[in-house]
């Protein structure tokens, strides 16, 4: 940032903070500003902070709550609670300070370690705290020039306060008792779950709401299995526990704005919303929805002094517009669920036989994949990525699961199971593995050394609390050079989180490895996002790259993707090229590094190995492995 930029920067500071009327929405944007302006990653607030005199001598440090928190995940998880911090971090004038590791230690863990913070009082109010594992370099007076907006920020921390408290009394006598009548008549005095009243009107509306979006909808029926022998042994009491605790695990289970409710004894019904316009699609939804809520439901649960097991029929039937009435959807599942108990209980079944052969065919196929990796049946494939004189800059790695049976698997079948199930996470983990050990076997050689490999990345693997470890784990143990390893990351995986993608980021670049945004265009990303987004590369999907000679639409998209790479000082590459056409256009618009059935297809590590030389030119016996 110039300096000619910070009248804009405090005017935009200042705007963020007026907009707000809220403590807590206040206290965050600000933060997500400051963290924007000045490079650092990670901040706190504190309010309310105690930085009088000390009580004694050897007293250095103090409590306080962290009122607001961004970009560090773990950070984030402790909004709310009460730390003890240094006073010497905490209090006095603002001041910028660049070798601090013992101060932030509280805020440091195994995956980085904070050296340098910047410290922003807020006019008698509290205490702003940015920091990072080095300082972010500026010739600006950060800590003068936002003492304006911590003043303006003051004053408006006490106008959200009293705005608070003052939404947060507005409950009155009235409202209570109309509150209290309609809980009466539309909630389970029990588990406090909807009744079947309830459910008829939310599945009235959704029924109306799916026919004219077009959606699938769905109902799933539960009955809990063997629960009259634990009402008759137990007593009703531990009867209701279990209920008590089954509503809980049910609600758990399913998203906010999904219904779950109580409809007899041991019997609810779930409605599922939003399971997508495709039939396939909503039957994978509903299955794993089902399998999600028995697994749940199977774990061990504490009644009075010892543990129970409980397990379920869960019946299920989709539903896209209002075809059929209300009564005949609660009547199929029904009828579905006794189907799954005369299946012998703890199972699910579809009130359509197509779906449920859909059912058991997903069902052998996760139980294969569950086994795959022990059995050595996932392969990585590589395909080739090059420059504009085709040149092997590196590859991207594929997954493959060459099935004994089934034969090659297509990952448009197995990849959406992975990630349904979880079973991502250790695959993907694999994945990374392999791919570092890859490339510490090409170190050796001239003709593989500066290779590159790119590695996707699935949401829920990078969601993991621990997923820069396991980067940095992987990376230690092969010897990898990291620069040779980019990870693949969606457009809307990086959006779905902005503050927790740019923390984890910032981590894995300061380890020295790169990022490409694989399928972009696709999405909905903003400009001012990806600008604080610390990526390296840029990839072109081929979605716009296959009509790129022939369709005007996708040329313009095309150019304005390079330009604006270019602008932000990022590599692009385009992916899906298959013609000299499309390679040629990309290359004369400013694109130079390119991937598709043009160059190659997906193939195993040796039949990639041995076209490398001709490519560079090298004879073949220099790319020996060790």
């Amino acid at each position: 940032m110039e300096r000619d930029d910070i009248l804009p920067v405090l005017y935009d500071m200042a705007v963020t903070i007026g907009s707000e009327v809220s403590l807590k929405p206040l206290l965050t944007r600000t933060l997500q500003r400051l963290l924007y302006y000045t490079s650092f990653p990670a901040g706190f607030v504190c309010l309310d902070a105690d930085c009088g005199g000390k009580q004694g001598d050897e007293i250095d440090e103090i409590e306080v709550m962290l009122d607001a928190a961004v970009g560090d995940y773990e950070l984030i998880g402790r909004v709310g609670q009460k730390m003890t911090l240094s006073r010497e971090l905490l209090c006095g004038a603002a001041t910028r300070e660049s070798e601090a590791v013992g101060l932030l230690e509280p805020f440091s863990s195994a995956r980085v370690r904070y050296h340098s913070y910047l410290r922003l009082p807020i006019d008698g109010q509290g205490v702003i705290v940015l920091f990072a594992p080095r300082v972010p370099q500026s010739e600006l007076p950060l800590t003068n020039m936002f003492q304006p907006v911590l003043s303006h920020l003051a004053r408006a921390i006490l106008l959200c306060r009293s705005y608070d408290a003052y939404t947060g009394g507005l409950i009155s006598a009235r409202q209570q008792a109309e509150a209290t009548a309609h809980h009466l008549a539309f909630y389970d005095t029990l588990t406090g779950l909807p009744n079947r009243q309830l459910l008829q009107n939310a599945l009235q509306a959704e029924l109306s709401a799916s026919e004219h979006g077009g959606q699938y909808g769905g109902l799933l029926f539960l009955d809990l299995d063997q629960f009259k022998t634990i009402n008759d042994v137990k007593g009703h009491d531990t009867g209701d526990q279990l209920l008590l605790e089954v509503a809980r695990r049910l609600r758990a289970a399913v998203h906010e704005d999904e219904i779950v409710a109580r409809v007899g004894g041991d019997e609810f019904v779930i409605m599922l919303k939003g399971l997508g316009i495709a039939e396939d699609k909503a039957v994978s939804q509903a299955i794993l929805a089902a399998e999600t809520i028995r697994d749940n439901l199977g774990q061990p649960c504490r009644l009075g002094d010892g543990l129970h097991y409980t397990t379920s029929s869960i019946g299920i039937v989709l539903f896209k517009g209002t075809g059929k009435s209300m009564d005949d959807l609660l009547r199929y599942a029904d009828s579905a669920m006794y189907q799954a108990k005369a299946g012998g209980r703890n199972t699910i079944r579809f009130y359509d036989p197509q779906m449920q052969a859909v059912i058991e065919a997903r069902a052998a196929m996760e139980d294969e994949l569950r086994s795959a990796l022990e059995k050595r049946q996932l392969r990585p494939y590589y395909q080739i990525q090059v420059d504009s004189l085709r040149r092997p800059l590196g590859a991207e790695v594929l997954l493959r699961w060459e099935h004994p049976e089934r034969g090659l698997v297509s990952p448009a079948q197995f990849i959406p199971l992975a990630e349904e199930t979880g079973m991502i996470v250790p695959i993907g983990q694999w994945v990374l593995e392999e791919s570092c050990a890859q490339l510490k076997k090409w170190q050796s050689s001239p003709l593989t050394r500066d290779l590159t490999l790119a590695v996707n990345v699935s949401a829920k693997q990078f969601r993991q609390t621990d997923f820069v470890m396991q980067v940095q784990h992987a990376l230690l143990v092969s010897g990898a050079k990291p620069a040779h390893l980019k990870l693949e990351l969606t457009e809307s995986m990086v959006l779905e989180n902005i503050d927790d993608t740019i923390a984890k980021m910032r981590e894995l670049r300061l380890l020295g490895l790169s990022f490409s945004m694989d399928d972009f265009g696709t999405g909905y990303s903003s400009l001012q996002y990806l600008k604080r987004l610390p990526l390296n590369q840029i990839k072109i999907d081929q979605s716009f790259v296959r009509e790129i000679t022939n369709n005007p639409n996708d040329a313009v998209i095309v150019q304005t993707i390079i330009a604006m790479s270019e602008s932000l000082g990022l590599d692009v590459i385009a992916e899906g090229v298959e013609t000299e056409a499309q390679r040629q256009f990309l290359d004369e618009h400013g694109c130079h590094s390119f991937q598709g059935y043009l160059f190659g297809r997906p193939v195993p590590l040796a039949q990639f190995e041995a076209v490398l030389p001709g490519l560079s030119g090298m004879p073949a016996q220099s790319n020996a492995q060790p």
